[in-house]
């Protein structure tokens, strides 16, 4: 049974789904016209029409003279971003064992995703005391070495994305905005985060900016040890190795 055009047994939305199908048509099958999309998915011209009127005006695709359909500029970027995502996590991931052996500590790959910072990729050494890091967690932005993310991105956005409250996870947390700010230009100038038990008293993290092809940040790489088996030279090892690393994944992403 359906309400609203949404399936009650699995969720979905069956005018999403139409669409889907309408712009795979559309990738699969360069210049193809709205008559044979019909065919293809079994739905009326109208109905696509308005779809793809729809993807028109969001830059998905594109309507030719001669009246065919094309995939557009906001399709071609979504597609880059996904083959980057894609390489970034395959590229990364040998160096971030490489990094985790060589530290003998937890290594992690995070990108900023919907205001967060996201793991994507992780490595953790075989011994029984390390931190824990897990694919798909989030953690936030503007506390903790991932403000690297934040330090290197366009001013406004940067603003946009720091809460007007900043929550205290510690002590240590910076909760004052214009502090944080402060910190995120020192932060931008030395190319690298150090954080010493902002979000946990008993974490020492270190985190280095991930540079696309255009010199813009896509990723960091980050390190994270318990505090008690970390000394201030450790920290410094820490920060060249993760640099080396990460200019490392770089170069493999056109850098």
């Amino acid at each position: 049974m359906k309400e609203n055009g949404i399936s009650e047994k699995d969720g979905t939305v069956q005018s999403v789904n139409v669409s889907i199908d309408v712009l795979l048509n559309v990738a699969k099958n360069p210049d193809i016209r709205l008559s044979e999309i019909a065919k293809n998915i079994g739905e009326t011209k109208q109905r696509i029409l308005r779809m793809l009127r729809t993807m028109e005006r969001r830059g998905l695709v594109r309507k030719s003279d001669a009246g065919t359909y094309r995939l557009g500029n906001t399709a071609i970027v979504l597609g880059t971003a996904a083959s980057t995502q894609v390489d970034l996590v395959r590229i990364a991931n040998p160096i971030l064992e490489e990094l985790g052996q060589k530290m003998g500590e937890t290594t992690q790959l995070r990108i900023i995703d919907n205001g967060e910072s996201l793991c994507i990729a992780k490595f953790e050494p075989m011994r029984d005391l390390r931190v824990q890091a897990m694919i798909g967690r989030r953690r936030p932005l503007f506390a903790g070495s991932y403000k690297v993310l934040l330090a290197f991105l366009h001013p406004q956005v940067q603003s946009q994305m720091i809460p007007e409250t900043l929550p205290k996870f510690t002590k240590r947390t910076i909760t004052d905005r214009s502090k944080l700010i402060a910190e995120l230009e020192k932060i931008r100038r030395q190319g690298f985060c150090v954080s010493l038990g902002e979000v946990s008293e008993q974490l020492v993290s270190v985190s280095v900016p991930v540079l696309a092809f255009d010199g813009s940040v896509i990723a960091a790489v980050n390190v994270a040890a318990p505090e008690f088996r970390t000394q201030k030279s450790d920290v410094h090892r820490f920060t060249a190795l993760l640099k080396e690393g990460a200019n490392k994944i770089s170069a493999h992403l056109g850098w």
